[in-house]
């Protein structure tokens, strides 16, 4: 069985997609999966149950924080944390990148630096 954590990608951006998946898998540490609108990224969170979902805040189809919120209605997805990822928030809002919250999500600006958010969900999920 494997030891990694499941993360799930919910982003209509396929370049940030592939390459935020392209350097979570070479850590070894992550299995990543990937959903490119918030629809299916609910239902992958229901299927797939991820350790930790990164979510966009504007995508076309559904706001992040309509996607955040179907989660936290179901059951199956309520205690998943969240971290949004998004372009309107720089690495000067982001004071200190684990207690920076929307509610009780996590916020990590664009461009995601790799080591920056593997230390961040490493501590979210409690493996530092």
């Amino acid at each position: 069985m494997s030891l990694a954590a499941k993360v799930l990608i919910i982003d209509d951006e396929a370049d940030f997609c592939y390459f935020v998946k392209k350097n979570l898998m070479q850590s070894e540490r992550f299995d990543v999966v990937i959903a490119t609108n918030g629809n299916d990224g609910i239902k992958m969170a229901e299927n797939e149950k991820p350790d930790i979902i990164l979510l966009d805040l504007f995508m076309p189809d559904m706001p992040g924080e309509d996607v955040a919120a179907a989660l936290k209605e179901s059951a199956a997805t309520v205690n998943i944390p969240i971290i949004f990822v998004t372009a309107l928030a720089t690495n000067d809002d982001i004071v200190n990148g684990a207690d920076n919250k929307i509610g009780n999500n996590y916020i990590m600006p664009k461009p995601v630096r790799t080591k920056k958010l593997i230390e961040t969900i490493m501590k979210i999920l409690g493996k530092t």
